[in-house]
């Protein structure tokens, strides 16, 4: 193996941080404002004690992007939201990530389905596959709670 730079070395502990302590998802949010009445969010979220928001802070430097909050249980959080910027940021996490690989692979499938289309341009079998990518991405991420939208939910709000 090549001797690495300092940035790919940064690159690749923000994405053994993500596989160890962090979360890929697409989440379908209502947008009452569209003729749709939901949009798709991509987040990528790091979490971390609050007593360590330091590394988080790194994180947000390094990657130029983010917001960090702090939540009542006394954990820190850093999510990155919006289809450029999480598709930008996991092609340069995707050399490195191991743990969550399949996830990652899954959110860059979804966004190049509907990269530069309409949403509702898509025909029948690309939102079905969307869907059903959503679904798999869900069922493969650690659950904390009910989720709002099942296979079936996912199918019927995407269109059918």
């Amino acid at each position: 193996m090549g001797r690495q730079t300092k940035n790919q070395i940064d690159w690749a502990y923000i994405a053994g941080f993500l596989d160890g302590d962090g979360s890929l998802m697409v989440q379908v949010k209502n947008r009452r404002a569209t003729k749709r009445g939901w949009r798709l969010m991509f987040t990528i979220c790091f979490y971390q004690d609050s007593r360590h928001k330091k590394y988080l802070k790194w994180i947000k430097n390094k990657i130029g992007i983010g917001y960090l909050s702090d939540r009542s249980d006394g954990i820190s959080e850093l999510r990155i939201n919006g289809f450029d910027s999480v598709r930008k940021i996991l092609i340069k996490l995707k050399p490195y990530v191991k743990f969550k690989a399949i996830q990652l692979k899954i959110v860059l499938r979804i966004l190049s389905l509907i990269s530069g289309k309409n949403f509702a341009q898509l025909d029948k079998n690309t939102r079905l596959k969307i869907a059903d990518l959503i679904s798999d991405l869900q069922n493969r991420n650690y659950k904390s709670g009910r989720r709002k939208f099942n296979k079936v939910k996912l199918r019927k709000v995407l269109g059918f």
